[in-house]
């Protein structure tokens, strides 16, 4: 996250310690791993979008948008239901066809070759679409023939895949009769069967558990760390922010702001400060002048401590006044983001506050 603090974790794009939740020594998931030897891959970013428009009658889903996503990152494409993601990731994925403006997928135009781009792509829809004659295995090995895998390469990824989504008990049960998460499972593991150099992923986490969550967050992070371009939309921001590397907001069929995730650490949000002594926190606040919100009682408060909002503009002001307030004796017991960087910077943009945005 933000350089040199000690209030957040490790940045996403930096070394991270293993995940209990994913098995060790699998094989490279993304990045268009195959037999023989590497192909050579385009420079530049795995996803470009110049320009884009598409319409559906008098409905205009997306307009005039420009977007470029890095390749060995996960890009988070965040803003309110209706403003085009899941329209322009169908474009994307070369399912749907720009009316203007130009779409580039691992430096290909899925108009000129939509098959070089489906064969690059890992497509997992919002919606699982199961085959109700097909079972969770026969699922993955059908979508492996698809993409021309050699049977013995097919039957040992197929394997890996079913063991990585802990999807090993359910291999031989009917596809249609899996839970909203375990078609979610399901449906990554789809994505991933023929190691895709651009992963595209819309609304991933729906329905899954916590530790499937987990799971999911670290294999997407692999992905990228193998070079593929990971693109991905989700409601669940605080997740969405420990998974990605940069943040595209989209509005109204456009794109309103970008960013690194490391960068959204220089943009106000709320602070939440909680002391073992409400007389010493309001003492402490006053002297040093800090604006703040009311001081919740310990008796009113959920945390059992007295407990106040401030609105700081960055980590590094954070930083100098948790100091100050220890210099004070104020006896604070924690001191913490409110929300997350993702949930402040979208909270803040006039998507959020457009009545029917939530």
């Amino acid at each position: 996250m933000s350089e040199n603090s000690s209030l957040d974790p490790a940045a996403p794009g930096q070394p991270q310690p293993p995940d209990p939740s994913t098995p060790a020594g699998l094989p490279p998931l993304g990045g268009g791993t195959t037999p023989g030897p590497a192909p050579r891959r385009p420079e530049g970013p795995g996803i470009v979008a110049e320009g884009v428009s598409r319409a559906f009658g008098s409905v205009q889903a997306v307009h005039g948008l420009d977007l470029t996503a890095p390749r060995g990152a996960v890009t988070a494409l965040v803003g309110p239901n209706g403003c085009g993601k899941s329209t322009l990731m169908l474009m994307l994925a070369s399912l749907l066809a720009p009316d203007s403006g130009r779409v580039l997928v691992d430096g290909v135009d899925p108009a000129v070759d939509s098959p070089a781009v489906r064969a690059a792509v890992g497509w997992m829809p919002d919606q699982f679409g199961a085959w109700d004659s097909l079972r969770v295995a026969e699922v993955l090995e059908t979508m492996g023939r698809a993409y021309f895998l050699p049977p013995a390469q097919l039957r040992e990824r197929v394997a890996q895949l079913l063991e990585l989504l802990d999807l090993v008990p359910l291999a031989q049960q009917p596809a249609h009769v899996l839970s909203r998460g375990q078609k979610q499972r399901l449906g990554l593991a789809r994505a991933l069967v023929h190691s895709p150099r651009v992963l595209i992923l819309d609304e991933p986490a729906s329905g899954l558990d916590p530790a499937s969550r987990r799971r999911l967050l670290s294999v997407v992070r692999q992905v990228a760390a193998e070079g593929a371009t990971v693109l991905v939309s989700s409601h669940i921001l605080g997740e969405l922010e420990e998974m990605a590397d940069h943040v595209v907001f989209m509005d109204a069929g456009r794109v309103v702001d970008a960013s690194s995730v490391r960068e959204l650490a220089q943009r106000p949000r709320p602070w939440r400060i909680t002391s073992l002594d409400e007389a010493a926190l309001r003492a402490a606040l006053g002297t040093l002048g800090v604006r703040h919100g009311d001081v919740v009682p310990a008796a009113a408060s959920t945390s059992g401590h007295a407990e106040v909002l401030v609105h700081l503009p960055d980590e590094s002001r954070a930083a100098r006044l948790l100091a100050d307030l220890v210099a004070q004796d104020a006896r604070v017991a924690s001191f913490a983001p409110a929300t997350g960087r993702l949930e402040a910077a979208y909270l803040a943009s006039d998507a959020a506050r457009r009545e029917g945005a939530l």
